[in-house]
Order: C-alpha cells, then structure tokens, then sequence
C-alpha cells in the first residue's frame, strides 16, 4: 500500500502519476479506487520477452520523465525495457526491505549501473544497500518512510464506531497489533502475551489487523488456531484488511509491534502518529522510530514474557499512556511527517530531471558545434 500512498501524494502535489502492477492485486484495485491511471502486467520472476516489449512500448510512447521502481525485483523488467532502446529516463528505486543476496555479479552491476538514485527507508537499508550491491554512497541517500499525519491525526478520528462494531465495552482496554500475517511479524510472541496477560487481568479484548499475502493463507490459518489453543477465541478479534486503518487504531488504547526484524515499521509509525503508546520489539529499523522510555517500551526481541511485562506496565499507568502517546505523535510530525517526505522527494525528483536536460543540452551543443566544424 505504500506505493498507492506515495501516488496519491504525488498527485496532491501537482505530478501526473502513472501506476504499474501486477493485475488482480491488492494494489491494483485499490489504485483504481482512487482513480489513478494504471498498467496492469504480470511479473514473472525476472522478465519475459512479452512483458519487455510492452514496457518499452509504454515507455516510449510515454516519454515518462522520471520512473520510481518500489521493488529491487522490478528492475529486472525496468531496466532491460530502458536499455533496449538507450532511453535516458532517470530511475529511481526506494529499498524497502533488506536482501542477504551478494548482487556484485556481473548481472548485477549492469542493473544497478542504471539506478541514479536508490531510496533508502532507513539507516539499516541504506547500510544494507551498500554492503549487498554495487551502488556508491553518492547514490544511495536516506529518505524516511512518511505517516499523513492529518489522516492519522487522534483529534479527528474517533475509535467509537470501530469499538461498537466489535462489541468492545467502554470498559475493556484494547491491546491491538496491525500488520501482514507473515512469518516473523511477531503474531506468535502476541498471542503468547495475549494468553498471559488474559489469565492475570478481566478486561482486555485483543486485535489483529491484517490479511496475508500471495501465498500466506495456511500461515494465518496457523495464527488463528493458536488464538484457539490459547483460549483467546472470544477475546481476540482478527478484523482482516482494514482500509479505516485510523478509525481502527483510534479504537485501541495500547498498540503492540513485536516484528523480528524490520527496515522501517508503517504499522509502528501510524499508531504513534495516532497518539497510541506502543511496546515494540528492540530490533533494527524500530530503534529509528520508537524511543524507550518516551515514546514506547521496547521489549527484547522474540520474548512473549517480557513483551506481556511491558504491556502490563502500560495496563496499569492511564498516565503513562498518556505520556507515551503524547510523545510518539510529537515524534512522527517531527521526523516522518508526509509533508516533509514529499518535498525532499520532489527535490530529488527535480535534480534528477533537471540533470538530465542539462545533459542532453550538453549533448546538442556538442553536435551542433560538430556540424559547425
């Protein structure tokens, strides 16, 4: 949803965005939703012969100023589509997720030898970047994951509605973690908190924001009969995809995020931008996002009781809640605001047009003076 949420920004700021997917997807028919002009195509792993002509069709015919690749993958189409016919478009990708693969190889020099710009979403991304590919520090530049935060914003969300919708009394605290159900995002570790702390206090009801992906259909079934073994059947709610993502977090009173390993964190970054106070686990891109002991209790990483430890810390201070979700809001409007996301990317975005012109200005006085001589 990212990708979709950085169109629709480009489209607020004035840029006529084009979107290109794999059919049928999630991505797909939201993008559709919103009215944003979309060429649907089927990604194989690499590329088929098809599928490189129809890009490079759409290319020229297009005369695109600038291409945004979301997903190291696609390069493997973009950038064979781009060469074919020398087009200098300038390409920029954005790293969301970390790789253990060596792309050194020959292969992957020539790809990446197209990027002119990669987009890190964290400090661990951009250090992964340049110790797993042939990109230069010049290249690669830092460039935060962003939060609406009007659209995430406590002050014109009221959780009311989605408290109603599950029966979930006044009474009841709502412990919540969002995210896709995918192995490693912590739903374990949640429901074994979950069970210990359901034993220990009466008025909790738990939730589980999420669908999974292509593929991880029998891993959230998995989830779901552990909720069971766990005896959690009528006290967790599993709501599936959720596009009223800040009318469902407006509905939660403490927000869990116990990933193992993660670039940034959206999911994290939108409870706090709601005000919510969160525990997290004490790994990798969180460390960017959450501070411990102001924003957030980080928790040690893959451990169910020191995750239920902290949470009950939370159960039992309305203040500290208070506290903590005063700050993470504060935190994300200073640090991943939208709007200061926006402009550093269109800079980017600009520079990188305007070199290019400069180039091909360059290259027309060098034939022109040629001709003279």
């Amino acid at each position: 949803m990212y990708s979709l949420n950085t169109a629709r920004t480009l489209i607020d700021a004035g840029i006529d965005v084009e979107l290109l997917c794999s059919p049928n997807s999630r991505l797909h028919s939201e993008a559709l939703k919103h009215r944003i002009k979309v060429h649907a195509f089927n990604f194989g792993k690499y590329f088929t012969p098809a599928s490189l002509y129809r890009l490079n069709k759409l290319i020229r015919e297009n005369k695109f100023d600038l291409i945004h690749a979301e997903s190291s993958k696609d390069l493997w189409l973009i950038v064979p589509a781009l060469r074919l016919t020398s087009c200098r478009t300038p390409l920029v990708m954005t790293k969301h997720v970390g790789s253990f693969i060596n792309k050194k190889d020959f292969f992957h020099r020539w790809i990446y030898k197209r990027i002119n710009v990669a987009l890190a979403i964290s400090r661990v991304i951009k250090s992964n970047l340049l110790q797993t590919t042939p990109l230069d520090e010049a290249r690669v530049l830092l460039l935060y994951d962003s939060i609406d935060t009007e659209n995430f914003n406590p002050a014109n969300v009221n959780g009311k509605k989605i408290r109603n919708e599950f029966g979930i009394r006044d009474d009841e605290l709502l412990i919540g973690m969002s995210g896709r159900f995918s192995p490693g995002k912590g739903h374990e570790e949640f429901l074994s908190a979950a069970k210990y702390l359901n034993r220990k206090f009466s008025n909790l009801r738990f939730m589980i924001v999420g669908e999974p992906s292509m593929g991880e259909d029998s891993y959230a079934a998995d989830i779901k009969i552990l909720a069971a073994e766990h005896g959690l059947i009528d006290k967790i709610i599993f709501t599936g995809y959720r596009a009223d993502v800040p009318q469902v977090l407006a509905a939660m009173d403490i927000f869990a995020f116990p990933s193992h390993a993660e670039a940034f964190g959206m999911a994290l970054a939108e409870a706090m931008s709601m005000g919510k106070p969160s525990v997290c686990s004490n790994s990798d891109g969180v460390l960017e996002i959450a501070v411990d002991g102001v924003t957030s209790y980080l928790f040690e990483n893959k451990n169910a009781k020191d995750l239920a430890n902290k949470i009950e810390l939370l159960i039992n201070s309305p203040a500290k809640r208070k506290e903590f979700g005063e700050a993470a809001r504060k935190r994300v409007i200073d640090l991943f605001n939208i709007n200061k996301f926006t402009k550093e990317l269109l800079s980017i975005y600009d520079s990188l047009v305007k070199e290019k012109s400069s180039k091909q200005e360059h290259a027309s006085n060098l034939h022109l003076k040629a001709e003279q001589i």
